[in-house]
This record gives C-alpha cells, sequence and structure tokens, in this order.
C-alpha cells in the first residue's frame, strides 16, 4: 500500500504544480500588463484680467486681447458704443483675423450706435432680435479666450458704471461659448445700414 499511496500523492503533487503554476503565470501576466493610461490632465483656465469700472481698464484690457487676435473674434452685444473697441475690431478685421458680431435688436433704433461703423467697414453684423434682450456681452477669441462679464462695451461702462469684466484663455470655455454665439448666430439677421 505504501507504493501506491506514494504514487497517487506523486500524481496529486504534480497536479497540484501545474495548477499552481498556471495561476501563477496568470497572476504575473495580469501585474505585468501595463495600466491603463492616467487620463490626460484637464488644462486649468488662465485668468489673464480681471477688471471692475469705473475707470477700471475693462477697454483697454479688451483692446489688447484684440491686437493679439490671429484667426477669429466672436462678438455679442447688448450695448456697443465704445469708439476704441470698435476700431480695435475693424484693425483686426484689416489685418485678415475673421470678426463677427451679433448684437441686440435695440440697434436697428439706437441713436449712438457702432454697428453702422462695423458694418460699413466690411464685419458681419447680425442683429439677435429672437429674445426680450439680447443682454450678453462676450468676445470669444481664437477659440481659446473669452472675454465675458457685466461689461458692455461703451464709454459709460468704462466711465461712470460699475461693471466687471473677466478674461480667461480656456479652450473647453471658448468652446462653450462658441456653440452659444453659434446657436445665437443662426437665428440673427442682417443688420442693413440705414441711409440718411
Amino acid at each position: 500500500m505504501g507504493i501506491i499511496r506514494q504514487k497517487k500523492l506523486r500524481v496529486i503533487k504534480s497536479q497540484a504544480m501545474k495548477w499552481f503554476s498556471f495561476l501563477l503565470l496568470i497572476f504575473l501576466a495580469t501585474c505585468a500588463s501595463p495600466a491603463s493610461p492616467p487620463p490626460p490632465p484637464q488644462a486649468t483656465p488662465i485668468v489673464l484680467a480681471v477688471s471692475f469700472s469705473p475707470r477700471g481698464g475693462a477697454t483697454e484690457a479688451i483692446v489688447q486681447q484684440l491686437d493679439k487676435a490671429k484667426t477669429s473674434i466672436l462678438v455679442q452685444a447688448y450695448s456697443f458704443t465704445s469708439a476704441p473697441i470698435a476700431k480695435a475690431l475693424v484693425a483686426a478685421h484689416e489685418r485678415g483675423v475673421r470678426v463677427e458680431i451679433l448684437l441686440d435688436k435695440s440697434h436697428l433704433t439706437e441713436r449712438y450706435t457702432n454697428a453702422p461703423f462695423l458694418s460699413k467697414s466690411g464685419i458681419p453684423v447680425k442683429i439677435d432680435s429672437a429674445h426680450a434682450i439680447a443682454h450678453n456681452k462676450i468676445m470669444i477669441i481664437d477659440g481659446e479666450i473669452v472675454i465675458t462679464g457685466s461689461f458692455n462695451f461703451t464709454k459709460a461702462a468704462e466711465d461712470k458704471n460699475a461693471e466687471n469684466l473677466l478674461v480667461i484663455r480656456d479652450k473647453a470655455t471658448a468652446e462653450k461659448y462658441t456653440k452659444n454665439w453659434q446657436d445665437h448666430a443662426g437665428h440673427s439677421e442682417p443688420y442693413v445700414v440705414k441711409e440718411k
């Protein structure tokens, strides 16, 4: 009986070693396989400027960004009478930057507006009259810089009103603002200059 028992033990031991080796190989294979790569780091928005008015430099901050624009500027404005901002947009347009502007319907009857100047300069201007007020005050520059806040693009906003302006560089934020701009452009109508 001793020999038979020893043979059985050897067979059992041999099978156990095979199973152990097999399981060890599986374990080592899973440990050695490369882990899934870490998710790409999220870009942190960079605040380029924060301005408060009156006389807090908001107009200057906007003009500085417009002067640096290389490919595109999208604008949504409720009120727009600022000569320095209008001139910076025309200068960008003249150096080949694609500039497009959406304005509130009040610009159709407003006595003081930059709409005629911008339109006559060759910049596409549209009127967003689908809302009680198209109250956005934003610019999207080169698909990565967003200018936003309560600051209307007016002399009064710079010199008299209590306003705020934020300039951020963040492509993800700019994509969201661009999508919103495109939605509004889709229902806006071209501005037509009234000849006097």
